[in-house]
């Protein structure tokens, strides 16, 4: 890979096109992942559903991706992009079907859950991307495929509830607006099979020794590893307990009970797997060319947590938010809901052109402050800000929001190659997470709460980041015959 600069419009070039194949794979998902919240009237409509309800589906639709992008990750490190990401949108058009044509609440909130698998197509094309593109254009890349792929929540927002409204019409036009996205994305899990390649030609593809969890470079990081995994267990304890709730009453307590001790089963089995894969740690020192720091892993984490979780929990929340304040039409606040991730064209790639420019600490730090300040302006909000100043407001701190999702994933790729994609996986579950927290807080407290609880999460993020530290100038991976490759991680 040449350190050339990056030109989108030269689709000749082998790398731009990877890049524009994965970012509209993403993006595909997010439009199937976030199709239904635009149409939320219409889905209450349907079902006679209450607001508790409705909130239930927003934390159901989060959920499953934690696990996922931790599953995902794994199986492209092993098996690489190109297998992993034709079959999850395939897979994805199913399940977006499957909701669709729900007849029930409770099959409309099983096909929300299983659509949460939808959300780890993120994961795929971070190791793509990451395979294709140097170390003084990796985060711009990784940006614009983050960035352009997360636009795909607005373009739901701005098209569904048009699409259900004017072109498919009726009670049942919602069912065949979300349908076509799934048609759309099956059609183009052909198309991505056949066209994209997993690295440049005569590149190695690193894969992990063993499968099964990350690996660590020592025992203090195995258990710092073992301490990160409880709270995304905690979140699906959580949502375990909301969906048991008077209010929503998905499950009852007997239920309830058996998911809580099959997810602490789970707990102990990923705890041995963890275990089989690190073992050695135990008896014997890890080779310096082999190690990294796992800080580096829990500290994205938590960036993560705050970025892309408070994203998740605003952009699900959003379309309803100015309904209810400004009192607009579904098809109006979808307009202005989706204002929140069209930053995303231009946030997500800035974050990463800064990570590559400023360095990767001190541009997370900035871009979280920003984020602190942006949540303490939109929880200002009322009936009495006019339409246009609420907009620039949400749009304002969405550039904070993205940049900085940009800022972590420009440097998640440099930190151990063959790993990358477990790596993703768990940060971008740390996201979900986030999602997962937020937006049971959302389901407790009003609007204006809500964004001061963002902005303080966003405050002791910026603390954490203080103790991130700068990638050396290469990292060391090791080829199969046993020889030591370096790969250039700073420009």
């Amino acid at each position: 890979m040449s350190e050339e600069k990056l030109n989108l419009l030269d689709v000749t070039s082998p790398s731009i096109k990877t890049l524009h194949l994965s970012w509209f794979a993403f993006f595909l998902t997010f439009v199937m992942w976030f199709s239904y919240a635009p149409l939320k009237p219409f889905i209450m409509d349907a079902f006679d559903m209450s607001n508790a309800q409705w909130k239930a589906l927003l934390i159901l639709n989060v959920a499953l991706t934690i696990p996922a992008r931790i599953v995902i990750g794994m199986l492209v490190d092993k098996f690489g992009p190109r297998y992993v990401f034709s079959i999850l949108l395939a897979i994805s058009a199913l399940l977006c079907w499957g909701f669709a044509f729900s007849e029930t609440y409770e099959q409309l909130a099983l096909f929300r859950f299983l659509c949460g698998f939808i959300g780890a197509g993120f994961v795929i094309g971070i190791r793509l991307v990451g395979e294709w593109f140097p170390a003084n254009t990796v985060g711009v890349a990784e940006g614009i495929y983050g960035g352009w792929g997360n636009f795909g929540s607005a373009v739901a927002a701005w098209t569904l509830p048009a699409l259900a409204t004017y072109i498919y019409g009726g009670e049942e036009g919602w069912r065949y607006a979300i349908a076509t996205t799934g048609g759309v994305a099956l059609v183009y899990a052909l198309i991505f099979f056949l066209k994209a390649r997993n690295t440049p030609k005569g590149a190695t593809y690193f894969k992990p020794k063993k499968t099964g969890g990350l690996e660590v470079s020592s025992k203090t990081d195995f258990w710092f590893y073992i301490a990160m995994n409880v709270p995304m267990y905690l979140a699906l304890f959580v949502l375990t307990w909301k969906l048991s709730s008077p209010e929503v009453a998905l499950l009852t307590d007997s239920t309830a009970n058996v998911l809580g001790l099959f997810l602490l089963g789970l707990f102990v089995f990923q705890f041995y797997q963890i275990y089989q894969v690190n073992k050695h740690v135990f008896t014997q020192q890890v080779p310096a060319v082999e190690r990294y720091k796992f800080k580096q892993v829990a500290i994205l984490n938590w960036s993560y947590y705050v970025t892309f979780g408070s994203e998740l929990a605003v952009v699900s929340m959003l379309p309803a938010f100015f309904m209810e304040i400004f009192n607009l039409s579904p098809v109006k606040a979808g307009l202005l809901g989706g204002a929140f991730a069209v930053m995303n064209l231009l946030a997500r790639p800035g974050g990463g052109w800064l990570s590559d420019r400023m360095g990767r600490r001190k541009t997370l730090s900035t871009l979280v402050a920003g984020l602190c300040l942006g949540y303490l302006v939109l929880a200002q909000v009322d009936s009495t800000w006019s339409i246009p100043l609420a907009v620039l407001s949400v749009m304002m701190c969405s550039f904070f929001v993205q940049a900085g999702e940009g800022a972590v994933f420009a440097m998640v790729p440099l930190i151990k190659r063959r790993m990358t994609g477990q790596i993703a996986g768990m940060v971008g579950a740390y996201g979900n997470v986030g999602g997962v927290t937020f937006l049971t807080v959302y389901s407790f407290v009003d609007p204006s709460t809500f964004f001061f609880v963002l902005a303080s999460a966003g405050a002791v993020c910026f603390a954490m980041i203080q103790f991130l530290e700068e990638p050396e100038g290469h990292m060391h991976e090791v080829l199969p015959d046993g020889t030591v490759q370096l790969i250039k991680v700073t420009s």
